[in-house]
């Protein structure tokens, strides 16, 4: 957790991104690091979790990270948490609470409050379309014999 406090505090004194880093271990030693970089790559996705998410798995060769855990810096917002989930990490240490984060302008509790909403009271519309077409690849995937399941 340490290091994961430090390198959230050296992406902001470097003026390169948020306040926010993580990193994975495995069997006890740091196999990936991840620092935000939102603003520096123009890409909303590259919070500190998803980039050692995404180190990690290169490194090990595998979409599954069962066996590492994951320390961060602040508690995940929802992306970050879904990914940690689909990378199937074995646990999450955290060192800020979400409030903490909404202190100082990251607040992602409105994303939670959305989940809960049906999806015609959504901030961003959902607009169900060509449902019958879109299934002829689930119904391919459900027949396809050598399919890597995940």
């Amino acid at each position: 957790m340490a290091r994961a406090i430090q390198l959230s505090l050296d992406n902001v004194l470097s003026g390169t991104g948020g306040p926010f880093a993580a990193v994975i271990v495995k069997d006890g030693a740091i196999i990936a690091e991840g620092v935000n970089r939102v603003t520096e790559t123009n890409d909303p996705t590259a919070h500190a979790e998803v980039l050692a998410i995404r180190e990690a798995c290169a490194k090990l060769k595998a979409f599954s990270l069962a066996g590492c855990e994951i320390y961060t810096s602040c508690e995940p917002c929802p992306m970050c948490l879904g990914a940690i989930y689909w990378a199937h990490l074995g646990c999450i240490h955290y060192g800020n609470v979400a409030s903490d984060a909404s202190q100082i302008g990251f607040d992602d509790s409105f994303i939670y409050r959305e989940f809960e909403k049906a999806f015609p009271e959504r901030q961003i519309p959902m607009v169900p379309m060509m449902r019958e077409q879109a299934l002829t690849a689930f119904r391919a995937w459900q027949e396809k014999r050598n399919k890597t399941p995940y």
